[in-house]
């Protein structure tokens, strides 16, 4: 079910246990990293230092190494998709199944996202040094 050139043991090991369904959290360096999940979900801090491992970054390596069904993201404070989310657009359209079916996208508002990532379906949180607010996407993985 993997693909790709992943390096990272924690972050490899997590990804294998994901199966369809399940869903991925990138989130950026203002998220409440350890209590914005369950506790049944894995941590991977890439967040060496602000602006190191930027959110992109991780996506693009992620993106490389499972199927994405669906992405949601957290809305600006105005209700809208942040710069550094339609960098996640642009990045993700260029990944589409095998059937051409492209990846689903919704969003959510910041206390609703919040919640939505303390489900239990999310089985991995990880953390980046993205700087940029409103930089969190949650990945549902899907079938090859």
């Amino acid at each position: 079910m993997m693909k790709g050139n992943l390096l990272h043991p924690e972050l490899l090991s997590a990804l294998a246990g994901a199966g369809h369904g399940s869903q991925i959290l990138i989130a950026d360096a203002l998220y409440p990293h350890s209590t914005g999940v369950s506790s049944t979900a894995a941590i991977v801090h890439l967040n060496l230092r602000a602006g190191m491992v930027p959110a992109a970054d991780v996506l693009k390596t992620v993106a490389e190494t499972i199927h994405i069904e669906a992405a949601t993201y957290m809305q600006t404070a105005e209700g809208g998709a942040s710069e550094a989310v339609q960098e996640f657009q642009q990045l993700l359209a260029q990944h589409v199944h095998g059937g051409g079916e492209k990846i689903t996208w919704s969003s959510l508002a910041r206390m609703e996202f919040y919640t939505a990532c303390r489900e239990p379906d999310v089985c991995l949180l990880v953390a980046t040094g993205e700087t940029r607010p409103y930089a969190n996407l949650l990945l549902t993985v899907g079938v090859p």
